[in-house]
């Protein structure tokens, strides 16, 4: 159902659950996602399957659903000839297709409008490297008319997630400005450190203080070593945390497939949780069992390792 609090009222009131990767969910519905647009491709061609996984993942216990807009942006659509009006439909419908699949159960959920970084729309990995060669005011000029369009959609906030640096993460602060809608930080990591090299603590830095943002932390990285990096964006901004990993399996850019066996470990979320995270989930090949063993962990408290 649609929340009666704010997504920031409820943070104050526990840990909600996130979904799992949008796209390992879609692959497993039988939908074709080895398109440049990835799985933005189907806000026109299937609704219907984007309205499913968000669906899949509430019936899992996720209490917070995110948006298909990833790596939908007026650019990439304008290359398929869609027109600026048709876009903002196309990110309009992607907070609506989220809602209807909310709204379905008994219980609030929340919706994030995915707000992608500017090496999504390039569809060549570069937002796991960052450093694009483009100023702070370059990258918010790119961001600004995708998270206005979002915004006038009306989700419960925006998700400025994947995001590999610093410079980008300023960017995506001021293009949000004044939408009236709040925000998420998540930084892309490894090794401690931003994918760009950035010390973690000076890319938390960058919210603190900043009242829109209602929560920080990082997303779409390997499982192992998470805690520390929850509790370090709690000491550094004093805000909730968010957090959710990959399935720790790596992709293979050459094969185009996935290696190595998966390290999500649910039971870790209540140790998240003590850390100060207060929205918990996974990212890429995290899926509904997995989002429901989580939901499972943090209504027990049930911990695992630390790490």
């Amino acid at each position: 159902m649609k929340p009666v609090r704010t997504l920031a009222e409820a943070l104050r009131a526990g840990t909600l659950v996130l979904d799992g990767g949008l796209s390992n969910q879609l692959e497993a519905q039988g939908c074709d996602l080895s398109d440049a647009l990835w799985s933005a491709r189907l806000l026109a061609d299937g609704p219907e399957q984007i309205e499913a996984a968000h669906a899949a993942y509430v019936r899992a216990g996720a209490r917070v659903v995110t948006t298909a807009s990833y790596q939908a942006t007026f650019e990439g659509f304008a290359r398929r000839g869609v027109s600026p009006a048709g876009t903002e439909r196309l990110l309009g419908r992607s907070v609506e297709l989220a809602r209807e699949a909310a709204e379905r159960v008994g219980a609030e959920v929340w919706v994030a409008a995915s707000v992608g970084p500017y090496g999504a729309m390039l569809a060549d990995g570069s937002e796991y490297r960052g450093r694009y060669g483009l100023s702070v005011r370059e990258l918010a000029r790119f961001h600004r008319p995708r998270a206005e369009a979002l915004a006038a959609a009306g989700p419960d906030v925006l998700a400025l997630e994947t995001v590999p640096d610093v410079d980008e993460a300023e960017a995506l602060l001021r293009a949000v400005d004044g939408c009236g809608v709040p925000v998420w930080l998540s930084y892309t990591v490894e090794g401690g450190r931003t994918r760009a090299g950035q010390e973690l603590a000076e890319a938390f830095a960058v919210a603190a203080g900043n009242d829109q943002v209602v929560a920080v932390g990082v997303n779409c990285c390997d499982p192992e070593g998470v805690g520390p990096a929850v509790e370090l964006a709690a000491a550094v901004t004093g805000k909730p945390v968010v957090v959710y990993p990959n399935s720790g399996e790596r992709w293979d850019a050459g094969a185009r497939g996935w290696r190595g066996d998966g390290t999500f470990d649910p039971s870790r979320a209540a140790f998240w949780a003590e850390g100060g995270a207060r929205l918990v989930g996974g990212c890429c090949r995290v899926g509904p069992p997995l989002v429901a063993a989580l939901a499972e962990a943090l209504a027990t408290g049930a911990g695992g390792p630390r790490e």
